[in-house]
Formats: structure tokens, sequence, C-alpha cells
């Protein structure tokens, strides 16, 4: 291994607590470190972050993160500080002083990471006072949202287009989860004048398991459907602010604790609803598809489209927000007649090129065929995206089955993978549920998602480890120094209670 390759891992392992890369990840590490321009699509959970935050160590100076929201930059910010790593974010939910003393920071380069809105960063100033600092990286997140031909253009993206002027010799990091193949085409024209490296991973994620209805009494179907997920985190998308109030009501009555999300809130109250769900477990969101960009959740457990989403893009998406954990997760999605005829009128009101219009069109047909089809939901869906894949074995369709005997026997499954993976792994249950609640706490008192502090995966092998040292507790991947220091005592603590506990 060459002098490079041992600082990429060092640096792995020291900041980041890995000792291995996931499938992709270090290709694109090795692309940016290098000063190539790199457009990565990667599914959900991927650990797209540690792809520009990694490279961006490495090159050294000041890396630029363009995000969408407001939310997902504190929470990638607090996660960096967590890791010992100085990041910070300038945005419009602060005030002009604290923004002001941030800049003094950046300027002083006492700042690796800096979190910006498209707008703000590509506002005259902003690109004036940073061209007179080293910066030698810029990543971009959710970058499906540059093109006017995917499924969630944004217009303040749009001038991200001039990045590559402004700042011609350093590279640039575009990311994103959704981007069919003419998607990613207009990305890389837009950003690179078509001059990048590529790396498209599989779309695949394969322990949500897929399932379609038709819509016959969509408030009994959703309950039914809820009473196989007690106390689970899950999201239901539907197409009016109203319906999410009204829905919610509804859950809540029949003693589900769920809460409205759309963009009618004020910024207060959404800030709340979505710190709430990241925070805390067994929370149901009834949302518009304003609740869900950027949102990180690990343990969502189910996503329900209660009417008919956009297009297959915008399902892809939506449902990727299960299930990141890896463990098994359920995609429900009930349509009718009347949401195809909706969705119909709205693309016809809202596109008035004609050519905008007949691709949308397009898009919502492969949707309907998809909901409407005979033969396998993973096939339909991941052709869309120009990969093939054999019959999967968990969806609807495979399994011959309804959504409610789906409903049980993916709990069944559920239960059954749970309990063979802690007993082959040596966990402890007790010890788990007691390293979780103290994780919670921890993540409560400095108000950030529980796996902020430590990922489910973390905390499993705590609790078949049992380490009861810091250098052994400093072995567990995803353990690194800068965590170790904050948060090893207390959980060394908790572990050494659990022992002397078992023996009293």
């Amino acid at each position: 291994m060459d002098r490079a390759a041992d600082l990429k891992h060092n640096v792995l392992r020291e900041r980041f607590g890995f000792t291995s890369f996931r499938p992709g990840q270090e290709q694109i590490v090795d692309w940016l470190a290098a000063g190539d321009h790199v457009l990565a699509v990667l599914p959900t959970g991927a650990g797209k972050s540690l792809c520009f935050q990694l490279p961006a160590l490495l090159r050294g100076g000041l890396c630029v993160v363009v995000s969408p929201l407001v939310a997902l930059m504190k929470d990638q910010v607090e996660g960096l500080r967590l890791d010992g790593i100085s990041a910070a974010t300038i945005n419009s939910s602060q005030s002009r002083e604290e923004n002001v003393a941030i800049w003094k920071q950046v300027s002083a380069g006492e700042i690796t990471f800096l979190y910006l809105a498209p707008e703000r960063l590509m506002d005259g100033r902003m690109l004036q006072a940073l061209s007179k600092l080293p910066v030698n990286l810029i990543a971009i997140d959710e970058a499906h949202c540059i093109s006017q031909w995917g499924a969630s253009f944004r217009p303040e993206y749009d001038a991200l287009t001039g990045l590559s002027a402004a700042f011609p010799e350093t590279p640039i990091g575009a990311f994103t989860a959704t981007a069919d193949e003419a998607t990613r085409r207009d990305i890389a024209q837009k950003l690179f004048g078509g001059k990048s490296r590529m790396h498209v991973a599989g779309f695949d994620r394969p322990n949500i398991r897929l399932h379609v209805e038709m819509k016959q009494k969509g408030a009994d179907q959703l309950l039914e459907f809820l009473e196989y997920h007690p106390g689970e985190a899950g999201i239901v998308y539907v197409l009016s602010r109203k319906r999410t109030e009204e829905l919610a009501e509804e859950l809540t009555k029949n003693g589900f604790r769920a809460l409205a999300y759309h963009a009618g809130l004020s910024p207060d109250k959404r800030a709340e609803v979505q710190d709430l769900f990241m925070t805390e477990e067994g929370l149901i969101i009834c949302a518009t598809v304003a609740f869900g960009m950027g949102i990180d959740k690990p343990d969502v457990r189910f996503v329900v489209h209660a009417d008919l989403p956009a297009n297959l893009e915008a399902y892809y998406q939506e449902i990727g927000r299960a299930g990141r954990d890896g463990e098994a997760s359920e995609a429900l999605l009930l349509f009718s007649k009347s949401d195809i005829a909706l969705r119909n009128r709205f693309i016809n009101m809202e596109f008035k090129d004609e050519a905008k219009r007949r691709k949308e069109g397009y898009r919502l047909s492969r949707l309907v065929s998809y909901a409407q089809s005979g033969t396998c939901r993973r096939q339909q869906l991941l052709d869309y995206f120009g990969q093939k894949t054999d019959a999967c074995g968990n969806c609807d369709i495979c399994l011959g089955l309804a959504a409610q005997p789906v409903a049980v026997e993916a709990k069944k499954q559920k239960r059954v993978a749970r309990e063979a993976a802690a007993i082959a792994g040596g966990a402890d249950e007790g010890l788990l549920k007691r390293l979780k609640a103290l994780r919670f706490k921890l993540a409560r008192a400095k108000n950030v998602p529980a796996y902020v502090v430590f990922h489910d995966r973390v905390l499993i092998e705590m609790a078949a480890r049992k380490p009861l040292t810091e250098m052994d507790l400093g072995e567990i991947s995803g353990v690194g120094p800068a965590k170790l220091e904050k948060f090893g005592k207390a959980f060394l603590r908790e572990i050494a209670g659990h022992i002397e506990g078992a023996f009293d």
C-alpha cells in the first residue's frame, strides 16, 4: 500500500471510525482527491457524505457543501463536529450576527466544511469572498434538483451551472440517489460541460418490500396496514395540505402517534415536527412531498403513498426514506383511477411547454404501468433506471399475497432475522435496550438525531462485545477518537452497570 493509500485509510479510521469502505465509496474518494469532477448516483444509505468529506480532508483547505435544507445542514454539521472536524453553516435561520461570526472563522481558516444553500452560494458577494479562500472541493447534495428533466427541479439550483467557471481549478462532486439516464446526462452537461467521472451504483433497495393496492376505503386500508407496525416510525404521503391534517387526526384517534407536515405550516412548526420525527421513536408523519428531502432517519420502517405520487422517480426517492439501516421495511402504494386523472390535470396545468408536458405524461404512464402490472414490482422499478434484475421475491406480485399477508410475513421475517442476528453475534438484548436509551438521552441533550451519536450497528456490536475499556471500545467500527472522547465514558459506564446488575 502506497503512502497516499495509507493516508486515506488512516483518515477513514482516525476521523470517521471505519476500517473499510462501503461499495463504490473508495473509487469516488480517489477521483475527487485527485482533482476530478464526479457525478455519483448512490442509493440512499450508501454513505454518500463520506465520499466528499474524506477527500476534502485529504486535499486540505475549505470544502463548500451545497445543500437545499437548513435542517439537513445542521445535522451534517453537528455530525462532523462530533467526529472532531470543524464545520459550520451560514443560513437564513441564523441571525446576521451569527452568520458574520461564522464567516470570520471561515476567513481565518478555522472551518473545514462550510454548508450553504445554492442561492446563498451563488450570490455575487459570496462568490467573490470565497474566491479569495482556498476552496479545494465543492460538493453538491441532491444534485438531481439541477435538471429540468428530473422529478424535483428547483430553480435555485439552476445557478449552480456557473460553478465550474467561478472555480475553474476546484473539483466538484455532485451526489444524488435519484436520476435516470437522461437526468444524469443533463446534470453532467450543466455542471461540467459533460467532462466528468461518473459512478452509478445499483438502485436496488432489497430490504424494502413493495406492494400496491387499488384504493377502496383508503383510511381503512391504511389503518389495517398500520396495525402490523405498532410503535414503528413511518411516513404517509398524501396530495393536499388539508389531508395531512385530517389523516394525522384520524390516526391519532385510532391510537397512533401522528403529526401533519406541509409547506403551509410556519417554519418553526415544520422544524418542530421534523425534530420530533428525527429524535423520537414510533412517530408517524402525514405529509405532502414538502417532507422528505434530506431526511436521514435510519429506522423508518414504512412509507405509504395514500395518493398516487407524481412519477417513478418521485416514488423511488420517497420510498427510499424507509430502511436506511438495512433492516426489513415496507412500501405501500394506494391508488385509484381518480388519482390518475388528477395527476394528468396537474401536468396540463403546470407545464406549458409541450415537450415537458409529454415527458411528464410519459413518466406518469410508467408509474401507472408499475401500479397496474402483474409482474415483479422491483424488476419494473429498476428497469426504469436502466438496471436489469431477476424477480425479487420481496414484493406482493412475487409473493402472490395481498398487502395484509405481506405485512404479517414481513413482521415475522423481521423478528426472526433480528433474533438470529442477535444470537449469532452474541448481542445482549437487555444491554442493547439500555444503550439505545442512553443514545436517545445524549441525542436529545445535543438536539441531534440519535444516529448522529452512534448508528444502530455500532450499538449492536457494543452489546455483543461488551467492551469495558476505552481501548476495547475504540476497536468497534464507527467509534472514532472524537466520539470515543465525547461519549466513551458514558457508554462504558452503561455496559459495566449492566454486567454488574447481571450478577446481583
